[in-house]
């Protein structure tokens, strides 16, 4: 276990994947008892960041445990036997990133927030967003800019809203043709 420098923030411990369970039992029995949230962040295109915010508290302190896992087949193994309360984390991250969590009962991974037949992950980058194309995206005009300001405007440069492919976007004043 190697310890990252983070100047904004806890101090970040990186591990192997395949040393994830270890490190997690090993901190719990140093007195990191606290279980606060564990989630992703999508580093595509390498791969994905699993990170798990603990603390103990006696002396106080707190810590990142950081893992990376691969994107063609992420997986890690799950947590839930050193700490109960990171099945709905691991089910939301699985749910939303596409991780797998592999246990002695894989049936904790059932959909939590999505509803029933959502197909993809929508925290993934190469997830298209298709609602920011059917309405306005709030980050395609200025802060103060009206609709009609926008509208008036032929010079103004179309933002494209993030999450969307560049062939999902008709010209302004749109047509279907």
């Amino acid at each position: 276990m190697s310890i990252a420098d983070n100047a904004f923030g806890p101090p970040h411990r990186v591990v192997e994947a395949v040393e994830w369970h270890d490190a997690v039992a090993a901190l719990k029995a140093d007195g990191y008892t606290y279980f606060d949230w564990l989630s992703a962040v999508d580093e595509h295109p390498e791969g994905f960041r699993l990170v798990l915010h603990l603390a103990r508290l006696a002396p106080l302190d707190h810590l990142l445990l950081v893992t990376y896992v691969d994107r063609e087949s992420p997986a890690v193994a799950s947590i839930t036997d050193v700490f109960a309360g990171a099945a709905w984390h691991e089910r939301e991250t699985h749910e939303m990133f596409g991780i797998d969590f592999p246990s002695t009962g894989d049936t904790h991974l059932v959909p939590l927030l999505l509803p029933d037949g959502f197909e993809g992950h929508p925290l993934r980058k190469e997830f298209v967003l298709a609602s920011r194309v059917a309405k306005p995206w709030p980050g395609g005009k200025e802060p103060g800019e009206s609709d009609a300001d926008s509208t008036h405007s032929p010079s103004r440069r179309r933002v494209k809203p993030p999450g969307v492919p560049d062939d999902w976007l008709q010209p302004r004043g749109g047509s279907d043709e």
